[in-house]
């Protein structure tokens, strides 16, 4: 299935030649979403059970407080008299997997060096929820019946990490988003208006309410390994003098699987680390930044760029108005972003589920 994409509603296949890119598929269906990717040449998804749980977890958020987000735009559907149990959605959604996965497996053939890229959107079905709605009975039949799975596969080539090219340039455009705890898809199209503010070099866009204290990516999670006192090269393995940075899940980030990752490697092996948004009037004490994702796992960063301009004023200015200061990292990846990437790695693999089990 080289660089084919493959759409599965239910675990039952749609035509080929009607599948978009996953970004268009994501703005025309709403619904709560995750992405992931194989590793070992396709042998087992990349932390599948944390992805299931965040996606449950999304589910859940957005049922009790953004319900629109989950039925697509106007529709403001009925409570759920009773919360929405994991064991539910986790069997629905390995219920499509499974079927699907055997579709793509026979498909596929073997791909030395290719990945397969997995994103899974569950939406709600208003019409079926109306029918169900104060149905008496079990609960997990009632989830099977409103909720819709959406299964979009496609190949992916890994790119090598610590490559110069490989590296991120980014770009501060935009406040903080709606409901950030739950991955949403109707956030790729809210998110557009901001497209228009990026510089042509910038890879991924930053988001911050104040212009100062950095939240994350549009689709990223952001770290910085900052310098506790003066600026200093790391040296003698030693990571006292040093602190990893990221902003907590309640200043309004999305608690991102490789974000969680992040932090409980730098517990285990030592490496500070305090949830707090990194301020940009302290970037002369950064030594290094890196965002994650599920494809990317960790990519470090070459270039933040933030307007120089009020940021009250910034966004109704025009693009090619805008003029940008830029913190610049060295070539490469630093010593702490590339050893949390190595274990990082090393766990991934650990908790890798096998394609078999489905």
């Amino acid at each position: 299935m080289s660089s084919c994409r493959l759409l599965f509603h239910n675990g039952v296949v749609l035509p080929s030649g009607d599948v978009p890119p996953v970004s268009t598929f994501l703005q025309s269906h709403s619904g709560a979403y995750t992405t992931t990717r194989t590793i070992n040449n396709g042998k087992s998804l990349l932390l599948w059970e944390r992805h299931l749980s965040r996606l449950s977890g999304s589910i859940r958020i957005l049922l009790n407080s953004k319900p629109e987000f989950l039925f697509g735009p106007g529709h403001l559907p009925f409570p759920i008299i009773q919360p929405v149990p994991e064991l539910s959605i986790s069997s629905l959604v390995n219920g499509s997997m499974s079927n699907a996965l055997k579709f793509v497996q026979h498909e596929r053939g073997r791909n030395d060096g290719e990945e397969i890229a997995v994103t899974v959107l569950v939406s709600g079905d208003m019409e079926k929820l109306n029918r169900i709605n104060g149905e008496n009975g079990d609960l997990e039949r009632r989830v099977m019946e409103f909720l819709d799975v959406w299964l979009h596969i496609g190949s992916y080539c890994p790119s090598p990490f610590g490559v110069r090219e490989n590296a991120a340039n980014l770009a501060l455009a935009g406040r903080g988003r709606d409901a950030a705890s739950a991955k949403y898809s109707d956030w790729v199209r809210l998110r557009k208006p901001l497209e228009k503010l990026r510089p042509v070099s910038a890879t991924e866009l930053l988001l911050s309410n104040n212009g100062d204290h950095l939240l994350e990516g549009c689709i990223t999670n952001f770290f910085v390994v900052c310098h506790k006192k003066q600026p200093g090269k790391i040296s003698g393995g030693s990571f006292c003098q040093f602190e990893v940075q990221t902003a907590p899940i309640s200043d309004g980030v999305l608690p991102g699987v490789i974000r969680e990752l992040v932090i409980e490697v730098c517990l285990s092996i030592g490496i500070p680390l305090r949830e707090i948004s990194p301020s940009w009037s302290e970037h002369e004490l950064w030594e290094e930044a890196f965002i994650t994702s599920s494809l990317r796992v960790v990519q470090h960063v070459e270039i933040i760029k933030v307007p120089i301009t009020s940021w009250e004023s910034f966004p109704s200015e025009k693009p090619e108005e805008v003029e940008w200061k830029e913190k610049r990292f060295r070539d490469g990846p630093g010593m702490i972003t590339e050893l949390i990437q190595k274990e990082i790695m090393r766990r991934g693999n650990r908790e890798g589920y096998p394609l078999s089990y489905f």
